[in-house]
């Protein structure tokens, strides 16, 4: 009898506690859980409700401060009945608190706090919490709560997609992203107050993306915020130009002989280029200049363009893949994350940039012959032509027609020509060919590849833009061996190994062009990124493009 009684009741306390759940918590269709309000919380949801209804047009402010993510923010706040999520009674959450101390370092994220209205949020932190008394109504508590949800939507679509998007792009007009991305995320509101934890899930995995986050602490706590005289260059007036140069020296903490003469300004200058890393040689120019013009809140502008490149990346990255990095003058082979390959490249001229791009490996030519593109025939080779019709003779050049056949330059009035020329300029494959003994083909709109050079004493260059735009890779024989070695250890069953590493050594011996099919084709980045972290501290480099100055003005003005 005690056990059939016992038994009774537990499925009626069974039964009765599933009850309560059920009307305590609601899911919607999107999976969203509803979660009864308070009496207090009632009113908030009601003001939350009011805000909302006389919202037409997606534009919202409130107190002065406009809501950023409008659309996403109401289709959230819909999808749950309007109750809030950042507070409980008249208290702010622990989630909410976490939330103002991360907008509070949103700089160790490479993130401005500023777009996300924090000092607006700080402010209503603060009132509310200070708040002993109840005597803030629920209006407030009610914009407080749509305030935290529109900065913490701002910081998931900055962590995760980045800034550097047309607004056209952006997740906060795309509602596929609404339910999935944004409110899946908001949800986890209710299970959790480590914002970190939650925030850091979304966020790229790219190992070298964690490592410079690493190095940001570091570079923030010791930012020099000083404005220091800018320079101009070039320059018309070298009086002035000498006076402003003398006066930022000085600001570098440069000392100056007491002689006031090209000596004194040359010697400043060479120790100016020694503390920084130049080539300390005392003479003017545009990368000195560059160098004198760059202050710490720029490079932070750096930090937070690179941050948000690594976020236009692949969620992951394929096992193996080749990565070149132009404004290091690197090239790097990954594979399972680990690099097997690092070699020194020679990249575009500013004049000419090397394009950013993602394509695969097709095939190696060796011992190319190099057709000039018709940007250097037009830009180069056509006004030497018309100076002497033995330049190209003189470079060990060939003119063809379009038949194919070699035809006499000197034959040819150059004069009628100024847009382009109905041949083709080509040089034969050996050691003086500008592509040197090897080349590595991709797909690519821009008629570009990695190669050999004939000037291999360049790679000797710490500044190394000099090309037409084609990059130049000095370990071009352990990329081949690599490429081949790859081909051979994924054969496929029943195919048979018809090039190996000793193939292309022979063949190179004969120095006969030949062309070298790659069957796993191997992917390729060509990318951008102007700073990363050595030896724990983030190292910059030039922006030898000025693609991140120009990034800069238009997503980061003002910042």
């Amino acid at each position: 009898m005690f056990f059939r009684m016992f038994f009774f009741t537990a499925i009626v306390f069974f039964f009765a506690t599933f009850l309560i759940s059920c009307n305590s918590k609601n899911k919607t269709e999107q999976g969203y859980v509803i979660v009864k309000p308070t009496m207090e919380d009632e009113k908030i949801q009601e003001e939350i409700t009011s805000i909302f209804e006389s919202v037409s047009d997606n534009k919202l402010t409130l107190q002065n401060t406009p809501i950023n993510y409008v659309a996403v923010v109401k289709n959230y706040y819909q999808q749950t009945e309007y109750v809030p999520i950042w507070s409980k009674e008249n208290k702010l959450s622990g989630a909410a608190l976490n939330l103002v101390n991360y907008l509070q370092n949103a700089a160790l994220q490479g993130l401005y706090n500023a777009d996300y209205n924090f000092e607006k949020i700080k402010k209503l932190k603060n009132e509310l919490l200070n708040d002993t008394l109840k005597t803030i109504g629920n209006r407030t508590w009610a914009n407080a709560d749509i305030l935290f949800t529109d900065a913490f939507v701002g910081l998931l679509k900055d962590l995760k997609q980045g800034r550097l998007h047309a607004d056209s792009l952006s997740w906060k007009f795309d509602t596929s992203k609404h339910n999935k991305y944004f409110g899946a995320n908001i949800e986890k509101i209710k299970y959790t107050n480590n914002i970190d934890s939650l925030l850091e899930s979304v966020q790229p995995k790219h190992e070298d993306y964690i490592n410079l986050k690493k190095g940001i602490k570091r570079f923030v706590d010791s930012m020099d915020n000083h404005t220091y005289t800018y320079v101009n260059y070039p320059y018309k007036d070298t009086l002035a130009f000498n006076k402003i140069l003398r006066k930022r020296l000085t600001e570098a903490g440069i000392k100056f002989d007491a002689a006031d003469d090209s000596l004194a300004m040359s010697n400043a200058i060479k120790t100016y280029q020694h503390k920084i890393g130049l080539t300390a040689d005392g003479k003017i120019g545009a990368t000195l200049v560059k160098r004198l013009n760059i202050n710490d809140k720029q490079r932070f502008n750096i930090i937070a363009i690179t941050l948000d490149k690594y976020k236009l990346l692949p969620d992951k990255m394929p096992p193996k893949y080749i990565w070149v990095n132009l404004p290091t003058y690197q090239l790097k082979v990954f594979e399972n994350d680990t690099i097997v390959l690092e070699s020194k490249i020679i990249c575009g001229k500013a004049a000419t940039p090397t394009p950013l791009l993602t394509s695969a490996i097709t095939d190696i030519v060796l011992y190319p012959t190099w057709t000039v593109p018709n940007s250097i025939i037009t830009k180069d080779m056509l006004p030497g032509l018309k100076r002497n019709t033995n330049y190209l003779a003189r470079r060990g050049l060939y003119l063809l027609n379009g038949k194919g056949q070699k035809i006499n330059a000197s034959s040819i009035n150059w004069n009628k020509y100024t847009k382009g020329i109905p041949y083709r300029i080509q040089q034969g494959s050996g050691n003086s060919n500008a592509l040197g003994i090897i080349k590595f083909n991709f797909d690519n709109e821009y008629s570009v590849y990695l190669h050999d050079t004939n000037q291999r004493y360049l790679f000797k260059n710490s500044v190394r833009c000099l090309s037409h735009g084609c990059v130049r890779v000095q370990e071009w024989q352990k990329l081949a061996d690599y490429i081949i070695r790859n081909d051979s250890v994924n054969l496929k069953k029943g195919d048979s190994l018809k090039v190996n590493t000793d193939s292309i050594k022979n063949w190179m011996l004969t120095k006969i062009n030949r062309k070298v099919n790659v069957n796993n084709k191997i992917p390729l980045y060509i990318r951008y990124f102007a700073c990363e972290l050595v030896n724990d501290k983030i190292k910059f480099f030039d922006d030898i493009y000025e693609e991140d100055k120009n990034l800069k003005q238009k997503y980061f003005a003002n910042k």
